[in-house]
């Protein structure tokens, strides 16, 4: 656990100031993160890699509960009223079946190595009708192949990314840590765990050097989106 909690920890901060930052792109991926939750009045939710809890302090989080690697990342998340039931990995934690309404990872599946593990984990502690919603920057996306490059070049600050590069791009030690998988890969999954319904909605469509002009609205569809998300509904 300790390599896995390396990756946020000493980053929170960094973490926060680059959405506050742009803005813009915050609110778009914040659009589509509640247009995918939808009413979540009476429901408990399970944030998976809930992080600093900064998507969940713009809704109402009393009955979400998380799990979170990072210590610096969960106590943040916790005074943003985020109840979280381990400090660790999920593949750590022992899920009642059947108990949540919804359970998310929202960008973290991006950080974790065996994805049929944790969904088919996911998926049991689901209610029937309930849903595993994921959502990711895709690695298909520009901005997966802008994080990819810069993980194989070690930097942003190369030849090969002048003029195509956001004035603030993600940081790159959070980045580079990340295994970034395709939207494909992960319907397929799911598919081989038996969910056979699904919608899909994404936002930051534009270039990745313009996302943060201006909020954008969530569409329907996964294959032109930055920011995808995947809504598994289990039957």
């Amino acid at each position: 656990m300790s390599n896995e909690k390396q990756k946020f920890d000493g980053y929170a901060n960094k973490y926060d100031e680059w959405f506050m930052v742009n803005d813009n792109l915050f609110t778009s991926e914040l659009r589509l993160y509640k247009k995918v939750l939808g009413d979540i009045s009476g429901k408990k939710l399970l944030s998976v890699g809930c992080g600093s809890g900064l998507f969940e302090s713009y809704i109402d989080s009393s009955n979400i509960e998380g799990i979170e690697p990072s210590k610096d990342m969960g106590e943040i998340a916790e005074k943003r009223g985020i109840n979280i039931i381990k400090y660790g990995l999920i593949e750590d934690v022992d899920l009642p079946d059947e108990t949540y309404d919804i359970i998310y990872f929202n960008g973290s599946s991006s950080y974790m190595e065996d994805l049929t593990s944790v969904y088919k984990k996911s998926l049991k502690a689901v209610k029937k009708g309930g849903k595993l919603i994921l959502l990711d920057v895709p690695k298909e996306s520009a901005f997966g192949f802008m994080y990819l490059l810069g993980k194989s070049l070690n930097t942003y600050d190369h030849k090969y990314l002048e003029g195509a590069m956001p004035s603030l791009p993600y940081p790159l030690a959070l980045a580079s840590s990340g295994v970034w998988h395709s939207t494909e890969e992960k319907i397929e999954v799911l598919k081989n765990l038996g969910v056979e319904k699904f919608s899909f909605y994404q936002t930051l469509v534009k270039n990745p050097m313009y996302t943060n002009e201006e909020p954008e609205e969530v569409i329907e569809g996964y294959k032109s989106g930055g920011y995808v998300a995947i809504i598994a509904e289990k039957q």
